[in-house]
């Protein structure tokens, strides 16, 4: 499924677990001021911001998984079966294909709050990218430095979450995910004390039994409630080290292993990679499911004022680094 997770010490940083059964090829993909985004049903935008993310790039266009652009916007979709629900094609909207979601909102937004004046006239149009690649079920979360918020298409219309979590997984809808929340409070980074009984002698045993009853399953609830729980916990230094280190250990909490979810016949859901965006610094760090290096990208030194899209492969095979 997936996780997607926000988090700041000096710097700001945005990226994701995506957890699949296959994968498409994708490459890290740096879209430049000057290419010029042709839309389905709005005009084409041929000088925007420089973007840098995971893509699928098909007939040379970026199909984004995650990205953050040069003013520090991210944004990424996550998998939302059964509850998405794209509209028809709306003559009083700006009608908007999820494969071209991240980039429309990309390409000219610097902020949530201009991300929400975008959206006010925004329609999620139910358009497949090809017949081989037909629209895929998606809610997004789009973070700046300061706040994210979460964007569901669903059957009563479009709904805009503040996100105050900086969370997302996948289903239920992003306000029940929230709520459930509620049935947590009780957990603690401390040692318990004794609230069961004065008449009984309970000790603590073992440290983090102030956590006892986090999930520690799978699923999207569960994952939205371990990370959370996680990210709002998790201290980290300053530097850029510490700090993407960090990051990656949050997301390592709600990692999918090969062989925990069966997806039938010989097919397994794992986390194909995991993602790590400076969102001040333009870097893309990331690690794969056979790779536990970080590598990293940084867009600004490529050339953002070409027209031509800049991709690079994932270094997929393990780097071992051997001390003798």
């Amino acid at each position: 499924m997936c996780t997607a997770i926000t988090y700041a010490t000096n710097n700001h940083y945005f990226g994701r677990n995506l957890d699949l059964e296959y994968s498409y090829k994708e490459t890290i993909t740096i879209t430049p001021r000057n290419y010029e985004f042709k839309f389905r049903e709005v005009e084409s935008i041929k000088n925007h911001y420089a973007i840098i993310g995971m893509a699928y790039v098909a007939n040379n266009y970026p199909l984004y998984y995650d990205a953050i652009n040069e003013k520090g916007l991210g944004m990424a979709g996550l998998n939302f079966p059964v509850n998405a629900d794209y509209k028809e094609v709306k003559k009083d909207k700006n009608n908007i294909a999820p494969f071209e979601f991240i980039p429309y909102v990309l390409s000219q937004c610097s902020t949530i709050e201009e991300t929400k004046k975008l959206l006010e006239n925004t329609n999620i149009a139910n358009i497949n990218f090809s017949n081989e690649l037909p629209a895929s079920p998606l809610h997004w979360i789009i973070a700046d430095k300061e706040k994210s918020i979460t964007v569901e298409s669903v059957k009563d219309g479009l709904k805009i979450y503040d996100n105050p979590v900086g969370i997302l997984t996948n289903n239920p809808t992003f306000d029940i995910q929230l709520f459930n929340l509620n049935n947590y409070m009780s957990l603690s980074t401390e040692q318990p004390i004794n609230n069961f009984s004065k008449q009984l002698n309970l000790e603590t045993y073992s440290r983090g039994m102030g956590a006892m009853g986090l999930p520690g399953d799978l699923s999207s609830a569960s994952r939205f409630v371990k990370a959370t729980f996680t990210k709002m916990n998790s201290i980290s230094g300053n530097s850029e080290s510490e700090s993407i280190s960090q990051f990656f250990h949050i997301l390592e909490s709600v990692y999918q292993q090969r062989g925990c979810v069966h997806m039938g016949e010989e097919k397994y859901e794992i986390t194909i990679y995991s993602s790590c965006c400076n969102m001040e610094k333009g870097i893309y760090y990331y690690k794969t499911y056979e790779n536990s290096q970080i590598s990293g990208i940084d867009m600004n030194k490529e050339d953002l004022e070409s027209s031509e899209l800049i991709s690079y492969n994932l270094i997929k095979g393990q780097q071992i680094f051997m001390q003798n």
